[in-house]
Order: C-alpha cells, then sequence, then structure tokens
C-alpha cells in the first residue's frame, strides 16, 4: 500500500477491504438523484465551474479524453463540449448504475472500472481527468501510475477536488455548509434518504481526506512532471501534472 487518501477505518468501513463496495453501495442507491443533489449543492453554476476549469487546464479541441470517475458525466458532458466530440471521451466508473443514470445525456463510450486498474493501452490518451473522486481510491500512488501510464507523452491530468479551507473560520463554515445545509437541502427537495446519505459521506471524506501536499508528493512520486494545485474560492483545488515527453 502506498498512501490511501481516507484512514483504512472510518464510520463506514471498518477494514479496508470493505471501502470499494460501501462507496459502489452510497452512489448506485443515489444515482437517479446524483445531478439534482450536485445542482442543489453548487445552486446551479457546477457545469460552468467544470468547464472554467477544463479550459485553464489546457483542454482542447481534438483531444482524446479519459474521465475516470465519471458518474452520471457532469464533466464528461463538458470535456466533449470543449474537445468537439463525444467520441474522442471515454468515461470510467465502478457503479454501472451511475453511467446508467447519465448515459443518454452524455453519448460517449462508457467502461465499469476502477481508476487504480484501466483496462486501457499505454499512452492512449492526451488528457485524463478525474471530478471529485479522488477520495474513493485505495491508493493515490497506484491509482496516479496508472494515470501516468494511459497518458501519451506530453499528455494531462486535471484532478478536481473539494478540500477543507486553510483558516479556522474558513472550514467551520464549510463544515456547516456541506456537512449540514447540503444533506438537509437534499432531503428536503429529493425527498431521497439515499441522496442525504450520499451527501453526508461527501463532506465526511472531504474532511477527512489527506492534506493536499500529499497529492502533490505522489503526483512527483509516480514520475508525474509539474504538479500544482490551483485553488478557487478556497475551497475547490485543481491538481494538474503532466507526463513527461
Amino acid at each position: 500500500m502506498g498512501q490511501p487518501p481516507l484512514p483504512a477505518e472510518t464510520a463506514y468501513w471498518r477494514r479496508d477491504e470493505d471501502r470499494q463496495w460501501v462507496v459502489n453501495d452510497l452512489f448506485t442507491r443515489s444515482a437517479g438523484y446524483y445531478d439534482r443533489a450536485c445542482g442543489i449543492m453548487s445552486f446551479g453554476s457546477g457545469q460552468r465551474y467544470r468547464r472554467d476549469a477544463l479550459e485553464r487546464s489546457g483542454l482542447r479541441p481534438g483531444m482524446q479524453v479519459l474521465d475516470v470517475g465519471t458518474g452520471t458525466g457532469l464533466l464528461a458532458r463538458e470535456i466533449a463540449g470543449i474537445t468537439g466530440s463525444a467520441a474522442s471521451v471515454v468515461g470510467l466508473d465502478p457503479s454501472e448504475a451511475m453511467m446508467a443514470a447519465g448515459r443518454a445525456r452524455t453519448g460517449i463510450r462508457l467502461v465499469q472500472g476502477v481508476g487504480e486498474s484501466l483496462p486501457f493501452a499505454c499512452g492512449q490518451f492526451d488528457f485524463l481527468t478525474m471530478g471529485y473522486a479522488l477520495r474513493h481510491v485505495p491508493d493515490l500512488d497506484q491509482a496516479f501510475d496508472e494515470y501516468r501510464r494511459v497518458l501519451k507523452p506530453g499528455g494531462r491530468l486535471l484532478l478536481l477536488e473539494i478540500t477543507r479551507p486553510a483558516s479556522a473560520f474558513g472550514n467551520a463554515a464549510a463544515k456547516m455548509y456541506f456537512g449540514g445545509a447540503v444533506p438537509l437541502m437534499t432531503r428536503l427537495w429529493t425527498g431521497s434518504q439515499s441522496a442525504t446519505d450520499l451527501m453526508r459521506f461527501y463532506w465526511h471524506t472531504i474532511e477527512r481526506c489527506v492534506p493536499p501536499d500529499v497529492v502533490l508528493a505522489s503526483l512527483r512520486r509516480v514520475g508525474l512532471a509539474l504538479p500544482a494545485r490551483n485553488v478557487v474560492y478556497g475551497i475547490f483545488s485543481e491538481y494538474t501534472a503532466v507526463r513527461s515527453a
């Protein structure tokens, strides 16, 4: 084991080997409500932010892109809009229910699988993305090494995450919003206990995730070049790196 992003034991699992099925179950049960819950959390601004982050990180028309942890395809939709074709995007996710919930809206090729064991050839993609799923891999080093492997020389990596604010006040405000207000609004506006549970899990994993410097160190350790973190609004982390030519 290299560098897990979360503790081996949490309120959701007592053994690390149970982590994947617990995560899959949470997402599978809430798949039909996921897009609505994300819209509630971001007040409808999430898609614009995703597109801006992709453009900032260098995504351009014609690139071949792998979206790891694609879920219902929220990020993949913006990727296809920038690259100019859904055929240029492959989405990978462990939950068939999540992919099924977004299949009609993306038109991209979908593959069931996990980030730490990618079913793709070496050097296949110009760009690799992962939106808000970094916390769910079992081992950062293992996942990042796979991402490096499937990127072409010069290929770029973008990892979007929500991270705890640096200040005590910011962290308290984030906990109040993501840990309290978002689950409550999700429950009221979707009526789904499963979606509410997922939003609670969302903040719990953000709160317990390793700090950004650990993520950057892992990117360097697997041989990715120019690892960097851009912070937006004090809470959105955009991790980028490049596979050396």
